[in-house]
Parts: C-alpha cells; structure tokens; sequence
C-alpha cells in the first residue's frame, strides 16, 4: 500500500484519517511526519494537512476544500460564495468560512481565513465531485452579502456583483429572509434587488413581502453616511456623494 496515493483521494484530512490504515496511533504519526518530511505532505493549520502534488508541487486541495473542512460545520460564504459561483472576477485573497465553532483567522498559501458566525445550515450545499466542498446556494449567497456587505468590500463591490446575477428563486430569497427575521435586512434587500429587477425580473409579490417585513423605523443604507436623500418606499437613508459618478448608486438616482 502506498499511503501517499491513498490520501491523495481526499483533499484535506486530519491525522485521524491516517489511523484508518495503521493499526497504532504511534505508527500512523510517525508516517505523517515522514511524508511531511518527504514534502508529500503539508500541514495548513493544527490538525489538518493537504497532499502535495508531484507533478506542481501545489496541495491538492483549492481554497474552497480547506474552508469547508476547517470544522464539523464549516462552509464557503459571502464573497468567498460569490468567487465560487463565478459572479465575481475579483479574486480575493481573504476566505469567508462560515461555522458554528469559533476559530482563529490563519493564513495558508497566499489566502487568510476569516471565521464568521453561523447563523444556520440551510443553503448549504455540497456540490458532486466538489472534494467535499460546502458552500452557500446562490440566493443565500446574495442575502449573505447584502446583510454584511460593509464587512466584504462595501456597496460598490455589492453592486458590481448583482450586475452579473441573471436571476435569483424568490422562495429561496425568502426563506433565508424569514430565517434571518431582521427588518433592516428586508429594507437592504428589498431595495437593493429592486435597482437590479430590469435583469432579475423578481415580481412585485416579493417586493411586496419585504415591504411588510420592514417597519416603520427610518435608517441609513451606509454606515458612515449621515445625510443623505430619504426613499420613502423602503425607509432608507441613500447616502449622499460629492458628484453623480462618485456613487455605486448611479444607477438608482443618478
């Protein structure tokens, strides 16, 4: 048997993996340390390594497949998503993991890893032949980004990025809305998609659902933008720029 090509079929794995093919933990960690020493193998952080290639030199594992085996419960979010479902063609070099266990932010081949709180599991998939890839679903993926959008790039990126959606499942939109149950995010969202709906082609029944979600309490769009003009559908503050070419929100009332 030779024990590099077996783990070569996983693109992460822990040194419990190593303990299914030695019948002592002692011998299977002392293989582990001789293939890392052999640079078959490669630690990314605590218990958990990659197989390098011998034909790159590469881990065989992508950005995506470290993400998703961090924890139990971890999986690719935000603009991490956004890169993985291809609306963005800005390469970050930041990774959103979503998990229900905290961990510490690490850095590995070029990328940090950024722990962010999971709120629940649904809308994450795991895609066939992904190497055990997990990953929020596309319509998770926009309300993700729309509930944090200060915290990954701002509302330019935001913007940018709903351009290139073609279309979103209105359910799906919201059930993760009602999952979340904040007003402040059926505001955002509500307005947000209604700027894009000339290519979203979302009804008025789901505009409709979130105006009944939002309240009656006014607030700001951008944090960091005290003035700015009012918009009495949503209740939102729009924030104010010094010229029309300035603003992400050209579009909306430029």
């Amino acid at each position: 048997m030779d024990i590099y090509f077996e783990l070569m079929q996983y693109p992460v794995f822990s040194a419990k993996k190593m303990t299914e093919y030695y019948s002592s933990i002692r011998t299977a960690r002392q293989v582990l340390t001789r293939l890392i020493q052999n640079g078959q193998v490669e630690r990314i952080r605590n218990d958990l390594y990659t197989c390098i290639s011998g034909e790159t030199l590469d881990p065989v594992a992508d950005r995506f497949q470290i993400a998703s085996a961090i924890t139990a419960t971890s999986y690719v979010t935000h603009h991490s998503a956004l890169e993985y479902h291809g609306i963005t063609n800005q390469v970050y070099y930041d990774v959103y993991v979503a998990s229900e266990t905290k961990f510490s932010s690490f850095y590995y081949q070029g990328y940090t890893y950024h722990y962010v709180s999971s709120r629940f599991q649904d809308g994450v998939i795991e895609p066939s032949f992904g190497g055990g890839l997990k990953v929020t679903d596309l319509e998770r993926t926009v309300i993700d980004c729309i509930k944090d959008f200060e915290k990954i790039g701002g509302l330019e990126e935001l913007l940018d990025n709903l351009t290139s959606i073609q279309s979103l499942d209105e359910e799906a939109l919201l059930k993760y809305l009602d999952l979340y149950d904040n007003q402040f995010l059926y505001q955002k969202t509500g307005y947000l998609l209604q700027q894009e709906n000339q290519h979203l082609h979302l009804s008025e029944d789901f505009y409709r659902a979130c105006r009944n979600r939002i309240g009656k309490s006014k607030r700001y769009l951008q944090k960091g933008h005290k003035e700015g003009q009012y918009n009495a559908e949503w209740c939102l503050i729009l924030p104010n720029y010094h010229t029309v070419a300035e603003s992400p929100l050209l579009q909306i009332w430029g």
